[in-house]
Formats: C-alpha cells, structure tokens, sequence
C-alpha cells in the first residue's frame, strides 16, 4: 500500500512507519545490460543483492529505480567506520513513559517489509556485518538481543549492500559469498554522454568533453591517483555549467579539487583539462 497509512489486522488505519522512505518519482537510470533483469529474478526470491563497482558509477541510483520500478520503500543506511550492529538494529531509548525500544533502520526494514540498501557494507564495524547474517539464509530472521526479541522478515524484506573492491577495505568472503552479487563499472562513453545531457542539462558537445575528460583522469588511477573522476563527479561538472560556470572552472572544481592534493597530480589534471578546454 504505497500511502501514509496503512491497516492492521485489527482494523484501524495506522501511520505507516516506512511513510519517509516511499520514492515519490522515477529516478533517471540508463541501463547498460541485464542488471534489471538479474535484480528482479532475485527480487522474486528475496535473495539478498551485493553491488560492487567503483564509486560513483551509479550503483545507489540503480537501487533507486529499482525501488520504484517494484513499487516499494528503500531504506538506506551509509555505512562508515562508526556503524555497529546497534545503528543497525535499534536501541532502547527514554521517553516519558520511561524506556522504548526503538528499531533502527535494518530492523524497521526487516519488520515492516521495505527493501535494505547497506551502501558501502565494507566500511561498517564488524559486530554490523555479523548482526546481518541470519538475514541473508533460509532463515530470514533478525535477533534482537538487547530488546529480547527475534524479527521474522516480512515477506517483501530485500537486503541489498554495496562496495568499493578498490577501496582501502575488502568484505571477508563469509559474508561476501552470502549476497548473490551484481557487477558495476563506469558506463560505455555513448551512456555517458547521454546521462550527462539528461542529468546535468548540457548539450551533447560539452557532455563528450567532459566524458573524454573522465576518462583521462580514469587512465591515471593506479599511477598516484587512488581513482580517476566519476560519473557522479561528471554531471557535477556539468550542473555548474550549466549554472554558468566556464566549462574549465567547472572541471577545476568538480573533478580537479576533488580528486588530488598531491601538487604533481593536480598539475597533471589540470594538464589534462587544459587539453580538454
């Protein structure tokens, strides 16, 4: 029931505790192949999802559309350093009446029915990763054990996670080899393009410039730089422009800044965007 207020078995309407995480319109999202085939026939057997490709390549976008192409609310938890099994799952909390449990955003996601989406899983303390397993079998449940309490996962519960397999961390095959998993990388040049023009609102001509640019930056990394210049860095460049930037500034700010402190790789973008523009 896509509302602010759904039915309980015992018959009046109450507030939908998923009401903020609805998607109120499409997302953009341009396909590249057969990810929205796979992510459905998973979807049909709730079998949690890994996402792994480099960042900024469209992976929480994809998990958006795909949110509302089914029809169904998304809860996103962005993992870090600090994320710990009670983010997750909830806390006690004091209220006037005394103390209230309160679910966090797994365990609100798990009782009510929305999909999951852990982005960048890999970064989140280990006590999360290990609180996440008994929803990714057969058995589909989630302990609480500060609330003594076990959440049997609605039926249109889905976990999805995300990562970086070039980042400074890896995900430990125990819980890796749990996700069925689906691989992303920076879109084909004429993709790009075309979600420049429709994001960034630049006609084709700056939109090529700025792809080719990205993709100068990318044939850096590994030589000093950790990663060259995203898709998401890209339309950045592009939304300046077209806010009334000079194209060279624009880059300056949304891909040059960003991307290096070393003096030698920025003079080496900065070349690089001289010869762009």
């Amino acid at each position: 029931m896509r509302a602010d207020a759904m039915r309980t078995d015992t018959g009046p309407a109450v507030a939908d505790p998923l009401a903020a995480w609805w998607i109120g319109s499409e997302p953009y999202y341009r396909p590249r192949g057969d990810e929205c085939v796979q992510f459905e026939a998973a979807w049909s057997w709730r079998l949690p999802l890994l996402l792994k490709g480099p960042t900024g390549c469209g992976k929480t976008r994809f998990v958006q559309h795909m949110a509302w192409r089914l029809g169904r609310p998304l809860v996103t938890v962005a993992c870090n350093e600090d994320t710990t099994a009670g983010d997750l799952l909830g806390r006690w909390l004091l209220d006037a009446q005394g103390t209230a449990w309160q679910d966090g955003p797994l365990a609100l996601a798990a009782r009510h029915g929305a999909l999951c989406y852990l982005d960048e899983i890999v970064e989140a303390r280990p006590d999360a990763l290990v609180a996440i397993h008994p929803l990714t079998d057969d058995r589909r449940t989630l302990p609480l054990d500060r609330a003594s309490a076990l959440i049997h996962a609605h039926p249109d519960f889905m976990l999805l996670a995300s990562y970086n397999p070039g980042g400074s961390r890896e995900l430990k095959p125990a819980t890796r080899q749990r996700f069925c998993g689906l691989a992303f990388d920076y879109p084909e040049a004429e993709d790009e393009v075309a979600v420049l023009m429709r994001e960034g609102g630049v006609a084709v001509e700056l939109a090529s410039s700025l792809v080719a640019l990205g993709r100068r930056t990318r044939r850096l990394a590994g030589q000093g730089l950790e990663e060259g210049a995203s898709t998401r860095m890209l339309v950045r460049a592009a939304q300046l422009v077209r806010q009334g930037l000079a194209p060279r500034a624009a880059a300056l700010s949304a891909l040059v800044v960003p991307l290096a402190d070393d003096d030698m790789l920025q003079q080496a973008l900065v070349a690089a965007v001289d010869a762009t523009f």
